[in-house]
């Protein structure tokens, strides 16, 4: 991960000073580098030892960084782990096109791995991620979301880099099409878990500790699962509650919509799905050879359920 993170600054280089400024705020920032670390994982899962996987681990956190730089534009975030936003610092235009920039760079990279396969992995996570956002945009607001629709949105705009990151590991390493398939779908139950943790933690964290305003969701008008359970579960009143914070986006509500989903069991249900999720993946990768990188595979989807940032 040193190894990932000395080459991101170097690839981040522009010599347009603004491009650079900006990109190098947001990588500093912090964040898990959780999907290069997949990507690292996978490929040494299954016995990789050269080192286009260090350059790989870098495209996929400059696609995911120019997707958080277009998120907080789009969802008007002034705050992201715990440090103020690009967009906040350096305008929505700056932060649009560095977000421009990264995914630029990170097809300029994957081309130097001279594999079509690669480049088409990352081509389609790039464009169903953009139409998952697009589908979220959809659905604000929208109190009549079901929960298939929610993970269909999830699945798109987070878990699908998951998938990819995990899939560039059997990419990688020629490996069969059973054993890629199956590293594909362990990143994308993976991802699903990671999401939906993220929202049960809208509802359940502590500020400082996720490094956002808690109630940021509501705010966005995003049915997220503990909300689609409470409106479909609770009482006519904790319904009514969570239409009416999510049709007028409005935070001021959140205490009600708080006594909702905690009525409900909403949260706690939130977090068996996630749960299952993340044991779907771990059966997914049960029969790779048994190391030390499988192994952190394995906990990683532990820990995706379990943080509490």
């Amino acid at each position: 991960m040193q190894a990932v993170d000395h080459l991101i600054r170097q690839r981040l280089h522009s010599d347009v000073a603004l491009v650079s400024q900006v990109a190098e705020y947001i990588v500093a920032s912090g964040g898990k580098r959780l999907r290069p670390m997949i990507v690292l994982l996978s490929a040494r899962a299954l016995g990789y030892t050269g080192e286009h996987h260090r350059e790989l681990a870098a495209v996929i956190e400059f696609i995911h960084t120019a997707t958080l730089l277009h998120d907080d534009v789009v969802d008007e975030s002034a705050l992201r782990r715990g440090r103020d936003t690009a967009n906040a610092l350096f305008g929505n235009a700056a932060s649009v096109l560095v977000g421009d920039f990264l995914y630029s760079r990170a097809f300029q990279m994957m081309v130097g791995c001279g594999s079509m396969r690669v480049m088409e992995t990352l081509a389609d996570a790039t464009n169903i991620i953009a139409e998952g956002e697009v589908l979220q945009l959809m659905n604000i607001g929208n109190v009549d979301l079901d929960e298939a629709g929610y993970v269909r949105v999830i699945q798109y705009k987070t878990a699908k880099l998951f998938e990819a990151a995990a899939r560039l590991g059997a990419l990688l390493t020629s490996a069969d099409a059973e054993t890629e398939d199956k590293l594909a779908r362990y990143g994308m139950h993976l991802g699903t878990a990671f999401q939906i943790i993220d929202d049960v933690l809208d509802y359940s964290g502590k500020q400082d500790e996720i490094g956002k305003s808690l109630g940021d969701d509501l705010a966005e008008g995003k049915a997220t699962l503990p909300l689609i359970y409470a409106m479909r579960h609770g009482t006519p009143e904790h319904a009514d509650a969570v239409r009416q914070a999510l049709t007028q986006a409005d935070r001021s509500l959140l205490p009600q919509v708080l006594a909702a989903v905690h009525a409900t069991g909403a949260l706690d249900y939130a977090r068996d799905i996630a749960q299952r999720e993340a044991d779907l993946a771990r059966a997914l990768i049960a029969e790779l050879a048994d190391n030390d990188d499988r192994r952190a595979l394995e906990i990683l989807a532990e820990l995706a359920v379990a943080r509490n940032s």
